[in-house]
């Protein structure tokens, strides 16, 4: 994965770093403990009387449909096993336990009105193809022909240009450059190639300067932050772009650019802050900085072709109200073009992530059989969360998730807690309406989790950052709780704002 990318032998290393890691500390004992317990407790809550849940109505269905939860909850914070595996594991679970197409014995002999309503296992299934789906794989698609042609490096050699190169404000090139292209690329695909046209400038600054600290700090910050700009930039904002969206739910048709209209601006002034930030707590002993970013844009016409469709699947996402076309559709604009021209071909295909694409269908298919089984309406009847108080439920949401996110998935966390905020957020809409609504309270959490990089192991930009040997943790930690706190301040008052005056 991402070997196409600028940069890979930087993920690759890390990856054979881990599992050197791996090997000599013997986790195998820790793993096996940490399976039991997600099994053990699984097991448990599938085999209790009905009666021990205190829910009205729960049927057979909807408690296997609690184990299944809890065991996902576990395993992806345990991560006994990688993430994406779990959510494989989820939707195996959910086809054979609590579908219409489950395996016989756990149907046969249980009476319709005790078993419950099943799932059907086509609505499981199909979360493998959800349009939002769709739309990463565009993404996806897009960034593979970017690095093939060479725009990237155009781009940032272009980008870069205007900062001149005085030492500060070459950072703040550094961290813009890197916000821009993680609204279109991978995280970790735009970590690897930044921190790759960093190398040189590192080298050549003073050895005991804190300047490169700031610097290699500065790209998995931006990365982490700049993917909060597009729903594509990273995988919570499609999650909760998919509830929000809902037709049978919420239902408020944000579009692609209404996204980008009110995320952009709260992404540039935490960008700024975080510039600010970096050279408080490490300024340059060097004044000045010479860039040298190696590498051409390709001019032929496959690479032509490439920066073409580029700019129109961008400005079609972006207009996709004016234009009255989903920004799922035009994902696939770029998929046709460059498959049909060959610039992408079926090895290029491979570099897709596919792992993140089955982590977030995972997801998916858990909020599916929550509402399609009756366990989410239990869940509101029995749980009175209108007359809980909406600044608890939204504030508390938002640490809750940057908690979790730094230490397990963003995509894990935001798969666990949409499906739960949606519901709530549903049955205390009123409630919520003085705050902003639902919307701040979904978007609230893939806020709270691309704001989540505390730790080396909270991000893999971070964790590439971390590899060059350049950052200490606890510089990382430093700064992680600054741009968290700062950011979710900031981020719940924009939302707030600009939801209770319905501009969202």
């Amino acid at each position: 994965m991402y070997k196409i990318f600028r940069g890979f032998q930087l993920v690759e290393a890390y990856q054979d770093l881990k599992k050197a890691r791996r090997l000599a500390e013997n986790k195998t004992v820790g793993r096996g403990v940490k399976l039991a317990v997600a099994i053990t407790l699984s097991l448990i809550l599938w085999c209790l009387p009905i009666e021990t849940f205190g829910i009205e109505g729960l049927t057979v269905i909807e408690q296997r449909l609690i184990s299944i939860f809890v065991f996902a909850t576990l395993m992806w914070v345990f991560e006994a096993v990688p993430a994406w595996t779990t959510s494989v594991l989820i939707v195996v679970l959910l086809l054979l336990t609590v579908s219409d197409s489950s395996l016989w014995f756990f149907i046969q002999g249980i009476p319709a009105g005790e078993l419950g309503h099943t799932v059907k296992y086509k609505s499981i299934m199909h979360c493998f193809a959800d349009p939002i789906i769709m739309l990463f794989i565009g993404g996806f698609i897009l960034a593979i022909a970017a690095t093939k042609s060479g725009l990237d490096v155009l781009l940032a050699r272009v980008m870069l240009k205007p900062f001149g190169t005085q030492s500060r404000y070459v950072l703040l090139g550094f961290i813009m450059v890197t916000a821009v292209f993680s609204m279109f690329l991978s995280n970790t695909a735009t970590a690897a190639m930044m921190l790759t046209f960093l190398t040189p400038v590192l080298k050549s600054l003073p050895a005991d300067g804190k300047g490169k600290i700031g610097l290699a700090m500065s790209i998995p910050v931006a990365a982490n932050i700049g993917g909060m700009g597009t729903p594509i930039g990273t995988p919570p904002n499609a999650i909760a772009l998919k509830y929000l969206n809902d037709p049978e739910g919420l239902d408020l048709n944000i579009g692609f650019g209404e996204w980008m209209g009110f995320m952009m601006p709260y992404t540039i002034v935490v960008l700024f802050i975080a510039w600010f930030i970096l050279l408080r707590l490490f300024p340059f002993k060097q004044k000045t900085i010479e860039l040298q970013i190696d590498g051409e844009a390709k001019k032929d016409w496959r690479s032509i072709l490439v920066y073409v469709t580029f700019a129109v699947t961008v400005l079609l996402w972006m207009s996709d109200k004016f234009t009255g076309v989903n920004s799922n559709v035009v994902a696939m604009i770029p998929v046709a073009v460059f498959c049909v021209t060959g610039v992408i071909t079926k090895r290029d295909l491979e570099e897709i992530s596919w792992s993140v694409l089955w982590m977030v269908a995972g997801g998916f298919a858990l909020g599916v059989a929550l509402q399609e089984t009756g366990l989410a309406q239990h869940m509101i009847e029995s749980i009175p969360f209108n007359t809980w108080p909406p600044v608890l439920m939204i504030v508390g949401s938002g640490l809750i998730c940057y908690a979790m996110a730094n230490f397990i998935s963003h995509t894990a966390t935001a798969a666990l807690l949409v499906p739960i905020l949606a519901i709530a957020g549903i049955s205390m809409r009123e409630n919520l309406s003085s705050l902003g609504g639902v919307e701040t309270l979904l978007i609230g959490v893939a806020v709270g989790s691309s704001l989540a990089m505390v730790l080396p192991i909270s991000t893999p930009p971070n964790a590439l950052a971390h590899a060059t040997g350049m950052i200490q943790q606890k510089d990382m930690e430093k700064v992680g709780l600054i741009m968290g706190a700062i950011g979710l301040v900031l981020g719940y008052t924009m939302l707030i704002i600009l939801g209770s005056n319905g501009l969202l």
